[in-house]
């Protein structure tokens, strides 16, 4: 495959876009020193999010997580995924003490629902538990449920999770990919800060309610307001990647069934993630977040003080012509997203005036 890597980064005054072309000569290695600079930013307190768009067979899932590890494929060729994970493992190590604990979650959206990939009740691909999204605030619905997040210490242990939690992703086979990805997987690596003094690094580790003892899982989400102390309980950021399901077009993939279906809704959130970035570029007062399940997942990394990265993934065939322009124009609307100063995300060290 043929890579078109568009970045959009928030910099210190407004969005600076680069745009780089990879082709089939490039290594995943120099695709990744594109995204290598983020996980710094991620450290520094930004949300940050590296999405995969193309059509399906054009190389997201190749590009995000490398081959199939059964097939004992070299290091050379691993995705942006595992590599990653080995790059915040190794900041986070050279980063002076207390350092940040780290916890993943992995959840697909298939067919316009949310399936929690690393859920104990998972057994088989489509199969996950569901899990609904988390309520907005202020809209007097109760909280609803959020994906398991598990604590995870080292790149191993993170890209264990992962791989157990894509033995789950539904599949289906097509015309133009046997092994189609038929879902949205988005894994979510929380870095919490280290509490300040006075505050317990355990209070940061919850029980897993399925789990055995000794077993522990992560407290993520967003940062939590300060006490009326003043003392911020902890704060947090997130990197989000995400292997989007290919754009298709089912007179050339020949999805029936139940895959006409899937490639119905995969291409409809894909149309929603589009409009959401169209409202963003022309400054709209209402961004369409709540139109897909996708999109309400992502909205904290698609506005406000966010670092996004879109990676396109075209096919150089000339069947294909038309599905490679349409993805060249989803590039081209995020490039036209601008927005306001960047903010790092307030500190949780006690004593300091965070505002959540």
């Amino acid at each position: 495959p043929s890579w078109c890597a568009g970045r959009q980064e928030l910099g210190a005054a407004h969005y600076a876009l680069v745009l780089l072309v990879y082709g089939p000569a490039d290594s995943q290695g120099e695709v990744f020193g594109d995204v290598r600079p983020l996980l710094t930013s991620l450290l520094d307190g930004y949300n940050v999010c590296v999405v995969a768009y193309g059509q399906t067979g054009s190389g997201k899932s190749y590009t995000m997580l490398g081959p199939p590890a059964k097939g004992g494929a070299p290091p050379s060729d691993a995705g942006i995924v595992p590599r990653a994970a080995e790059e915040l493992f190794r900041l986070i190590a050279e980063s002076p003490p207390p350092r940040p604990q780290v916890g993943v979650s992995v959840v697909e959206v298939y067919n316009n629902d949310v399936f929690d990939l690393l859920a104990k009740d998972s057994r088989a691909p489509g199969s996950g538990a569901r899990r609904g999204l988390p309520a907005a605030a202020g809209d007097g619905r109760k909280e609803a449920t959020t994906p398991t997040c598990e604590a995870v210490g080292s790149a191993s242990e993170l890209l264990r999770l992962v791989r157990g939690g894509l033995r789950r992703r539904a599949t289906h086979a097509t015309l133009v990919h046997e092994d189609s990805s038929r879902s949205h997987l988005i894994v979510t690596v929380t870095v919490t800060t280290a509490p300040g003094p006075g505050v317990s690094a355990a209070s940061l580790l919850l029980p897993h309610p399925a789990a055995g003892a000794g077993r522990r899982r992560s407290a993520c989400g967003p940062a939590r307001p300060p006490d009326p102390a003043g003392r911020a309980e902890r704060a947090s950021a997130q990197l989000q990647l995400v292997d989007l399901a290919g754009s298709e077009c089912a007179g050339v993939s020949g999805a029936a069934g139940s895959a006409l279906r899937e490639a119905s809704w995969i291409n409809r959130s894909l149309a929603a993630l589009a409009d959401v970035l169209g409202a963003l570029a022309e400054r709209r007062g209402h961004v369409p977040y709540r139109n897909s399940r996708l999109t309400r997942l992502l909205q904290d990394s698609l506005g406000g003080d966010a670092k996004f990265l879109v990676i396109l993934c075209v096919s150089p065939g000339q069947r294909r012509l038309a599905q490679t322009l349409q993805g060249l124009g989803f590039g081209a609307r995020a490039r036209q997203v601008e927005r306001g100063p960047a903010r790092r995300r307030p500190s949780a060290r006690a004593g300091e005036g965070s505002t959540g």
